[in-house]
């Protein structure tokens, strides 16, 4: 339904309407709701449209007037005037005058506080706050500096205050030790004082062990001496 308007209207907003792309190329960019870098949606004051004595213009300048409004609402994405706008183009001059008369800004003003309430979407705190403001104020003025200012300067803020991922430290591995830069401690050989088994492959018995082996050998010799000398008497005693 949006392609309804007439050829001849088409190729006049051509020569009429030439400044609107530029426009939104030379705004400084702003910040989306991710904080990325974009460029800023222009809206139009179409207030600045309404040159004419709508009482006495003719067809084509009702008609060219329409076209513009109809421009300015494509390109911002407005939700409702695009639609709403077709109905007084078809219909005759009277309807198209009445229509801009009286509803036309009406419902661009109801427009723009749809578009100023879409932008909560994903907000901030300070997008938030503006949006109320701006809303809680229900004029048309301010919903065009919010929507073409004050948005991004509270996106700017929001974002500003976002803490700023820090890099993780990574930890290094630390170097594997070589072998010829490890020192390698020997084991210390424990004297054992146990017998070996097997005979002549042990190692001689020292210190306070050998006194004792010592001193029970020397009670053996005393006390088989003694025996002997005993035995010797009492067969000498049987003998005589």
């Amino acid at each position: 339904m949006r392609g309804k308007i007439p050829a001849g209207i088409a190729i006049a907003l051509a020569f009429m309407v030439p400044a609107a792309p530029a426009m939104a190329q030379s705004a400084s960019p702003g910040l989306d709701q991710n904080c990325q870098t974009i460029e800023r949606k222009s809206f139009k004051d179409i207030r600045e449209l309404f040159t004419i004595d709508l009482d006495t213009a003719t067809t084509t300048q009702l008609r060219v007037l329409t076209a513009q409004i109809l421009h300015y609402a494509d390109t911002e994405g407005l939700p409702t005037l695009p639609d709403v706008i077709q109905e007084p183009l078809n219909g005759t001059s009277d309807d198209l005058r009445a229509w801009l008369k009286t509803d036309a800004q009406k419902v661009w003003a109801v427009d723009l506080r749809i578009s100023v309430v879409r932008t909560l979407t994903a907000a901030g705190p300070k997008v938030k706050e503006a949006t109320q403001k701006t809303l809680d104020e229900a004029s048309v003025d301010g919903y065009l500096a919010y929507l073409n200012d004050g948005l991004y300067a509270a996106r700017a803020l929001d974002c500003a205050s976002e803490p700023t991922p820090t890099a993780t430290a990574t930890p290094t591995s630390q170097p594997t030790p070589t072998a010829s830069a490890t020192s390698t401690v020997a084991p210390t050989a424990a004297t054992s004082t146990s017998p070996v088994a097997g005979g002549g492959g042990g190692l001689p018995v020292t210190g306070a062990d050998t006194a004792t082996v010592a001193g029970i050998g020397g009670a053996l010799l005393l006390v088989g001496g003694a025996s002997f000398v005993i035995a010797r008497r009492r067969r000498a005693r049987f003998v005589a």
